[in-house]
């Protein structure tokens, strides 16, 4: 008997005389009525106190606020539904794509039907994707692997995560923010920075995902 099959066993063994299940309380907040001002001011609290760096600019400006968060870095992936105007100011040098050749390639893409390998991942510095929804209260930024967002790896093993939050993609609070997507989709919850601690509380970042994100909310 495999470990699976134990487990399923005792379950149904538990369950065998039928209980019925108790009702699930659903007395708690499900919005926020919190106007945009207040959902951006929110949330840029909640996430300069987890560490990351926020960014609040015109949509017209996220190119080049992009463009400032990759000039030092050697190398960037993107999925490949990410919108290319936000790259519109990024110096890419004379070659861009998987396809260019070495030394002269910086921008890399990333979908399900070319993944990069997880080594190759973990030598590029950075990544730039778009957002499904971000939660103001908590300070989460969700993925949904949406085209515009990719596959979860590339979110969590380069250093460096550049997001782009839309000023109307905030919802207040959690219960709003899950109305707006699929549940059955793969969703990455982020909340800051990668960080973890010891049993001496000593921190220590990069250890589950990115040591570095860069949030820059487009309204």
């Amino acid at each position: 008997m495999s470990a699976r099959e134990d487990i399923l066993g005792r379950i149904r063994s538990a369950l065998s005389d039928a209980p019925a299940a108790p009702p699930v309380p659903r007395e708690y907040r499900t919005t926020s009525e919190l106007d945009e001002e207040a959902l951006i001011h929110l949330l840029v609290d909640r996430l300069v106190d987890y560490k990351a760096q926020v960014s609040v600019v015109p949509a017209a400006e996220v190119p080049a606020r992009v463009a400032e968060l990759l000039a030092e870095a050697r190398s960037y992936v993107v999925p490949a539904g990410l919108d290319a105007g936000w790259l519109a100011d990024v110096d890419d040098g004379t070659s861009t794509g998987r396809a260019a050749g070495a030394g002269t390639e910086r921008r890399r893409v990333d979908s399900a039907s070319a993944p990069l390998g997880v080594a190759e991942l973990d030598g590029i510095d950075a990544v730039v994707t778009a957002s499904a929804v971000a939660v103001a209260e908590t300070g989460t930024i969700i993925l949904d692997g949406s085209p515009n967002q990719g596959r979860r790896a590339i979110s969590l093993v380069p250093d460096h995560h550049i997001c782009v939050v839309a000023a109307t993609d905030i919802a207040g609070i959690l219960p709003e923010a899950l109305r707006r997507i699929d549940g059955t989709r793969p969703l990455t919850m982020i909340s800051g920075p990668s960080a973890t601690s010891d049993i001496e509380l000593e921190r220590v970042e990069g250890v589950h995902g990115p040591r570095r994100l860069d949030v820059i909310i487009s309204r």
